[in-house]
């Protein structure tokens, strides 16, 4: 008899166990989901975003923020004459020069380069011309525009373009030079009395031009 009623209390504690853990909760933390990855477009665009025609650069992208890729690999060096200030390079310049001229006035060098022909003579020229106020030209009369030189078996572009920017005359000459797979501009522009100054020492001055 007092087996029975030992096996029957052990019976019900053994129930009783099993209902009161039915009713524990058991808590955890289930791990957060990785956040999706968005895939970017060629250029560091986002998804659906066209990629950058670097035909639509401006000639002179010193002021951009970074759409245009600026050119890497094997550098050109050159050297400037005396009377030019060097400047803090940008993330988009190779170097920058303030060019003092008479009464306070300033003009300003700038060299970039971006990898292939950044849109042609025909894109690059009237982009100048727009930087001074001038109106474009059609294409078979931009090649009539530009002197071509060769300068350290460098083929040089020669552009002189003079119109009113900011309603002051103004003055932008400027020199392309195809190198490596790259092109590289050379511009020096602001008011007409300093560009037309100093166009004597820039034609110098892309004479020092080769490669590093």
């Amino acid at each position: 008899m007092m087996l029975r009623i030992t096996t029957i209390m052990l019976a019900a504690a053994v129930l009783s166990l099993t209902g009161c853990r039915d009713r524990e909760i058991t808590s955890y933390q289930a791990p957060k989901d990785p956040a999706p990855k968005i895939a970017e477009a060629p250029g560091g665009m986002p998804p659906g975003h066209p990629p950058i025609d670097p035909s639509s650069a401006p000639a002179d992208p010193g002021a951009m923020t970074g759409t245009v890729p600026v050119a890497q690999g094997v550098e050109l060096s050159w050297t400037a004459p005396a009377n030019w200030t060097p400047k803090t390079p940008t993330a988009m310049r190779k170097a920058s020069y303030s060019v003092a001229g008479e009464g306070g006035a300033v003009g300003d060098l700038a060299v970039t380069a971006f990898p292939g022909d950044t849109g042609g003579l025909f894109a690059n020229v009237n982009r100048w011309r727009g930087q001074v106020g001038l109106p474009p030209l059609a294409e078979a009369e931009v090649e009539a525009s530009v002197q071509h030189l060769e300068v350290n078996e460098f083929k040089i572009v020669l552009v002189d373009v003079a119109g009113k920017a900011g309603g002051q005359p103004t003055r932008l000459v400027g020199a392309i030079i195809p190198f490596n797979g790259q092109t590289w501009f050379f511009k020096l522009m602001g008011p007409d009395a300093v560009v037309t100054r100093e166009k004597p020492a820039f034609r110098e001055f892309l004479n020092t031009i080769k490669p590093r």
